[in-house]
């Protein structure tokens, strides 16, 4: 194996608590006993529904901030709520290109860099995701987002080209990720797998999805122990 492909958002940072501050802090009390939290897991799941109708039914790309701006729109009306300006709403969808690494995450890079050619393959917009990481310091080998490619995960052509871009077959790239359609969609194409159990992904009283199973090439309960794992 000579390259490791990351997924960004909740494998590599935390969306959850940066998003919900951002709410917290936008709504400065105007919505009194409202549940931010449950909001950023909704919002979180109105971009994945929108990404998967893009994928069916567009040709044009649709930027992902546009999608979180849309999507945030629609669920503030759902809500009833609103209190915020377009410029407090701009500044909420903003928050999605601010999140945070976890923890383990810079020094498991910088230990897999001794080893491994690091990119990012995100669903995210490139500029999102240079700004992420360089605000967080990652020391990613180098980035790819599905903007690059027209297309998002799990769509074949994503990880195929990422292939292509880093001049090696698939079995020689280990998909690394916290989301199993997203390692499963790699590995049906013949990559290497890796899954990352983050249990804190959608908040302290959400259960993520963190059961290893055997079907992946590793199962890490960080950046840090995939490190052990591949001896870097």
């Amino acid at each position: 194996m000579k390259a490791l492909l990351f997924d960004v958002q909740g494998t590599a940072t935390d969306f959850y608590r940066p998003v919900l501050r951002a709410l917290q802090a936008v709504s400065a009390n105007r919505c009194p006993g409202k549940d931010w939290g449950d909001f950023v897991n909704r919002w979180r799941a109105m971009y994945f529904e929108a990404v998967d109708d893009i994928q069916q039914s567009h040709d044009d790309w649709v930027s992902v901030h546009a999608v979180y701006r849309t999507a945030l729109d629609e669920l503030l009306m759902a809500d009833g709520i609103t209190v915020f300006s377009d410029d407090e709403c701009e500044t909420l969808a903003d928050a999605w290109q601010q999140l945070e690494p976890w923890p383990d995450v810079v020094e498991g890079v910088q230990r897999l860099n001794t080893r491994f050619v690091t990119a990012t393959l995100s669903n995210a917009d490139v500029s999102a995701v240079v700004r992420i990481s360089r605000n967080g310091s990652i020391p990613w080998t180098a980035i790819f987002a599905a903007e690059m490619f027209g297309t998002f995960k799990p769509n074949p052509q994503i990880y195929l080209t990422a292939a292509r871009y880093l001049g090696l077959p698939p079995k020689e790239i280990m998909m690394v990720a916290s989301h199993k359609y997203d390692i499963r969609a790699a590995g049906a194409l013949g990559f290497q797998t890796a899954f990352i159990a983050r249990p804190e992904e959608y908040g302290p009283t959400v259960t993520a999805d963190t059961a290893f199973e055997a079907e992946f090439d590793i199962n890490a309960k960080d950046f840090l122990d995939l490190a052990d794992q591949l001896k870097c």
